[in-house]
């Protein structure tokens, strides 16, 4: 188990395999580190990830439709890394992230400022994982 603080300063304990799981996620994924930075402050549309306007902010490392953006941030929240935002109306397109994600994030600025590459074997896992939905 790897305990990770939270705002209320509790701790929230997660499985090592979810939290392994989840940094194979974002490392896989086409997201840079200031997209997780912004989110760990404000929420963040999906009009700022996708195409141009996410390349031009840092976000992603190549333009990527609205379609391919949402899916991949809708695995980064059954991951358990991000959460989307409410608003008084109901779910909004805006993004943030979760304790686990927060702590991922900040461990990864401290340590050198960009996100480790993934390891073939690492891509290979999140692929399966991803696309068998597979509990591990």
């Amino acid at each position: 188990m790897t305990l990770i603080p939270s705002q209320n300063t509790q701790l929230i304990q997660y499985p090592t395999r979810s939290v392994r799981r989840a940094q194979r996620a974002i490392c896989c994924l086409p997201f840079q580190l200031p997209l997780f930075v912004a989110m760990g402050g404000n929420s963040v549309p999906i009009g700022a990830i996708a195409l141009q306007t996410g390349v031009e902010l840092q976000y992603t490392k190549r333009p990527l439709s609205e379609l391919a953006v949402e899916s991949s941030l809708n695995w980064l929240i059954q991951v358990g890394i991000l959460r989307r935002e409410v608003d008084g109306q109901g779910i909004t397109d805006s993004f943030r992230l979760t304790p686990l994600g927060r702590y991922l994030v900040e461990k990864w600025v401290n340590e050198g400022k960009t996100l480790p590459p993934p390891s073939l074997l690492d891509r290979l896992y999140h692929t399966l994982n991803r696309w068998l939905r597979l509990p591990i």
